[in-house]
């Protein structure tokens, strides 16, 4: 239905004036008077003001338009859609959308709610005051579509620590387009994200690169998004599946004191973890064979009666469809009476390949390498002391001979000569006569 549209003060008073100037000489002047009260009684607007406000509402929910005005004097409030067709004229509706139904109407306020709002729904409505000129203002509903569908989807179900895979949120048919962000348990990463448009909707597709280890096993992997139309969390997540090598070590079940002497008896236990869980563990004896009282059984290794032939390197050793591993234990049986703390044993990982050797296994070589050497450290440094010792000794007894043999009495040219005179006289001139020759004269100590 078209709008209604009332004519101004000025084209009253025109219209009146002219029918005044045709009318017989006898209703002229009832039709001046008539010309003056009705000018009186139209609005002029003189400080009437209309306005209103901007609408931002979510899809389905309730709108609501005010148009409203400051110092009202009863002029004409008339509400328009976009299409310029009237919704509300005063309290009257002729629109026959019944979404559309009255809150509040005075000579100050026309308020009209609009309920289920959809897409369409989006664009300008008109408040009109009938005034002297007459006054429009507009407001804008805009109406926000929160994501229809939010999906995420992972390249593979099961991948292998080490590998990295593609994973892809979709958020779809929201208005603006949505914010994605992305988390592996409560730490955030970063992907990438693009954004398709498609009348006035938004569909936003984000991917993110993720190499997986074995710690990421059962960790979600969460795509949430962030859009106006959305109140509070609205998220999606998978959860990752990661098969992984066996993690394998050793531990001592006997003997409690954990030093093995002759005689004694020694039980070891290997534990080993992976995914899938590794289905076969074998025990091995590095460079030798298995001594032949040795018992296995299952995970477990038993030695009975210790004996200084059983010392080595006994491995346990454990694989799955992903790789191998193993771990090793040094094994030094000491003597009956010592006491000395028993050596620390390393794990070992045993790599897939020369190329899978990282820091990490030769840093657990090395750990067993160690305890080896730290068993027999006692050995080295006594006969080090030892050596030391004797060394010394047959230095003392050197110098010792060497100092004998020059010990004596020492003689000077003086005295020299005075054993080879004749007698005392010949003594006496011959050391004068040294003493004359006092350059040559020297003593020699020994």
């Amino acid at each position: 239905m078209a709008s209604a549209v009332l004519p101004s003060g000025s084209q009253c008073a025109a219209a009146a004036a002219v029918a005044a100037a045709a009318a017989p000489p006898g209703l002229r002047l009832r039709l001046l008077l008539l010309l003056l009260s009705a000018a009186a009684l139209i609005p002029t607007g003189d400080g009437q003001n209309l306005f209103t406000k901007d609408v931002t509402v979510i899809e389905g929910e309730v709108a609501t338009i005010s148009c409203q005005v400051n110092k009202s004097d009863d002029s004409v409030i008339q509400l328009l859609n976009p299409n310029r067709q009237t919704i509300y004229f005063r309290d009257f509706r002729p629109l026959k959308d019944s979404r559309f139904q009255l809150l509040n109407f005075s000579s100050s306020e026309l308020k009209v709610s609009l309920t289920n709002v959809s897409i369409s729904d989006e664009g300008r409505y008109f408040c009109q005051l009938y005034t002297d000129p007459p006054q429009e203002s507009y407001t804008t509903i805009t109406v926000l579509v929160p994501p229809r569908n939010l999906m995420i989807d992972i390249q593979k179900d099961t991948v292998v620590e080490g590998e990295e895979i593609e994973v892809n949120c979709t958020a779809m048919a929201s208005k603006p387009a949505t914010t994605i962000r992305w988390f592996k348990g409560n730490k955030e990463l970063k992907g990438k994200s693009e954004v398709e448009e498609w009348s006035d909707m938004y569909t936003v597709t984000s991917q993110l690169m993720l190499k997986v280890h074995k710690e990421d096993d059962g960790v979600p992997v969460i795509c949430q998004v962030e859009h106006p139309a959305v109140t509070g969390n609205l998220q999606t997540q998978r959860y990752l599946e990661v098969q992984y090598k066996p993690q394998v070590h050793i531990q001592m079940t006997y003997p409690l004191q954990g030093l093995t002497r002759e005689g004694d008896a020694l039980e070891l236990t290997c534990e080993a973890i992976g995914k899938p869980q590794p289905v076969m563990v074998t025990w091995v004896r590095v460079d030798d064979e298995m001594p032949q009282h040795a018992v296995l059984s299952g995970p477990n290794l038993f030695i009975n009666n210790l004996n200084k032939t059983d010392n080595g390197t006994y491995r346990c050793e454990a694989s799955n469809i992903v790789g191998k591993a193993h771990s090793d234990y040094m094994l030094y049986v000491y003597d009956t009476t010592a006491t000395t703390e028993p050596a620390v044993h390393g794990l070992t990982q045993l790599p897939n390949s020369a190329e899978e050797l990282d820091s990490e296994d030769l840093s657990d070589s090395r750990a067993g390498e160690e305890g080896a050497i730290r068993a027999v450290d006692h050995a080295v440094i006594g006969g080090v002391v030892a050596v030391v010792v004797f060394a010394m000794l047959c230095l003392l007894i050197i110098l010792g001979r060497y100092f004998a043999r020059h010990k004596g009495t020492y003689f000077t040219h003086e005295a020299k000569g005075a054993d080879d005179a004749a007698d005392a006289d010949t003594a006496i001139i011959n050391a004068e006569g040294g003493q004359n020759n006092s350059e040559e004269k020297k003593e020699y100590f020994i």
